[in-house]
């Protein structure tokens, strides 16, 4: 089989990581946390201190990393994986960046005779866990066909998207449909329970009428459960969100809702629920009516 090489073991790298080890690929892992370095290697994997070191075992090397600035170091820092790159080999990054930063390392690699796919996923640590995400892919043919058996190991809806950046692209729509209805959502459970309703009803109604969302169905439960630790943060969904606006500044799109769902996840960060789960978003609504959506006893 294939030997992998995983960087950013987070709440999403960890869990595909370990999917991968089930479904019996060798895997050398990196991160800068050492803790989720040893619980993979606990589970088979072996430990590597650089890029560089899992590149030099890996015939295809994985991101999943948190921002930009962390994407642009390892593949462009020193003993990166552009720098450590070797013809023949793959690269796939499952980050959620903009179409220049996956642009700008399909170029490099491709100068070192490497190929790359930006592939970033969605479906959450609970997703990532069941081996269950959705799977974005931008690049070639060829190198998404030679990916696939590990594609396959840590998700089910897996799309090859268009030629490179194809795959950041939509993952920064799906962040922007996240982000609104998550708002949405909040505004529409808030309304009902301070005029009066039964948001635990309304949920049951709602989700399978014309308003139903994955984030209606997700967020409302854990709403009315007061279930708000993490899970997918408000500040991860508010950094995708100036991503989003940077992107639809350089094409000139307008972006009028994303700007609302972006004011208003930066003040429920602002009032301290940055750390919390989305669904938290709903918490600054609730201080505005004077009241908590619960179901009625």
């Amino acid at each position: 089989m294939l030997a992998l090489g995983f960087i950013g073991l987070g709440k999403m790298g960890r869990p595909m990581s370990h999917n991968l080890l089930k479904a019996g690929f060798p895997l050398t892992v990196h991160n800068r946390s050492r803790a989720a370095v040893a619980e993979l290697e606990r589970s088979g994997a072996k430990a590597a201190h650089s890029p560089q070191e899992v590149s030099a075992r890996s015939e295809v090397v994985m991101t999943c990393l948190p921002n930009v600035a962390s994407v642009e170091e390892v593949y462009f820092g020193k003993d990166g994986l552009i720098e450590a790159a070797r013809p023949g080999r793959l690269l796939i990054d499952h980050s959620t960046v903009g179409p220049k930063t996956s642009l700008a390392i399909h170029a490099a690699a491709k100068k070192k005779g490497v190929a790359f796919l930006d592939a970033p996923v969605s479906g959450g640590p609970l997703g990532a866990t069941n081996a269950a995400l959705t799977i974005m892919v931008g690049g070639e043919k060829a190198d998404f066909d030679r990916a696939m058996p590990v594609f396959q190991a840590m998700g089910k809806a897996i799309r090859l998207c268009g030629p490179p950046s194809s795959g950041a692209i939509i993952k920064l729509a799906n962040q922007l449909l996240v982000a609104i209805h998550t708002a949405a959502a909040a505004e529409a459970l808030a309304f009902v329970t301070k005029a009066g309703g039964d948001p635990k009803i309304a949920l049951e109604v709602l989700g399978t009428a014309f308003a139903a969302s994955a984030m209606l169905n997700r967020n409302g439960p854990l709403t009315l459960e007061r279930k708000f630790e993490p899970g997918t943060p408000v500040d991860l969904i508010l950094k995708d969100l100036r991503l989003i606006a940077e992107v639809a500044d350089e094409s000139g799109t307008r972006i009028l809702m994303g700007g609302q769902a972006r004011q208003a996840f930066t003040e429920a960060s602002l009032q301290g629920l940055g750390l919390k789960d989305m669904a938290a978003l709903v918490q600054p609504l609730e201080r505005l009516a004077g009241i908590e959506v619960r179901a009625k006893a």
